[in-house]
């Protein structure tokens, strides 16, 4: 992945603050509640809100992303929340996990480069057990709209970094959909999420 990249996630995840707060996303709060607990990954987690909510659910945590500031942050939050989660740096084809593994992975705004991210997408269902489900939410194609509006609500201006619903099914194409809509939210997640996004929601099974 290119340096540029990598310094730019350092450098959002180095402040005191969390840059997308301490509290979980609250679409994957409401979908936890479906799920028995089991093992969840969590792609470019960032500063760990989510991965440490899921360790407080008794959930077995692992956890990636490239920016070694993000680990720091989230290994601090989980031990000040009494929690271990399993946090590795660097990218998906580096860290070596199990295929058919997990019972959970979940991305939230889990924006890769746009020349990798479906690729990205199909390598991680293959560490998806038989019926492990996926947690999805991330701003859509239409959200370059709303960030034209009000920049506080954040999220990529590369339209082919964002999402539409036909690339979630052609990327997660040996899924039973349970749940994908594209909806109009409000955000309020720490200093860069904040105002009226649209996003992709997506619950998918793996057949």
């Amino acid at each position: 992945m290119d340096e540029t990249w990598i310094e730019r996630w350092n450098e959002r995840y180095s402040k005191q603050e969390f840059a997308y707060g301490e509290e979980p996303n609250n679409y994957l709060k409401e979908q936890f509640e479906k799920f028995t607990v089991g093992t969840i990954l969590f792609p470019a987690e960032g500063e760990g809100r989510n991965a440490v909510f899921a360790a407080k659910l008794g959930w077995t945590v692992s956890a990636f992303d490239i920016s070694a500031q993000g680990k720091n942050k989230a290994l601090r939050l989980a031990e000040s929340n009494n929690v271990k989660i399993d946090y590795q740096v660097g990218e998906l084809n580096s860290l070596h996990y199990a295929d058919n593994h997990f019972d959970a992975i979940a991305l939230i705004y889990a924006h890769f480069p746009a020349a990798i991210k479906s690729q990205l997408h199909k390598a991680l269902s293959k560490l998806l057990r038989k019926d492990g489900v996926i947690i999805f939410e991330a701003f859509s194609k239409k959200h370059l709209e709303y960030a034209t509006v009000n920049e506080k609500v954040g999220g990529p201006k590369d339209l082919a970094q964002l999402f539409s619903i036909e690339e979630i099914k052609s990327d997660f194409e040996n899924f039973e959909i349970l749940e994908l809509e594209e909806k109009e939210i409000e955000l309020k997640e720490g200093l860069f999420h904040n105002g009226t996004g649209m996003v992709i929601r997506f619950v998918g099974r793996k057949k």
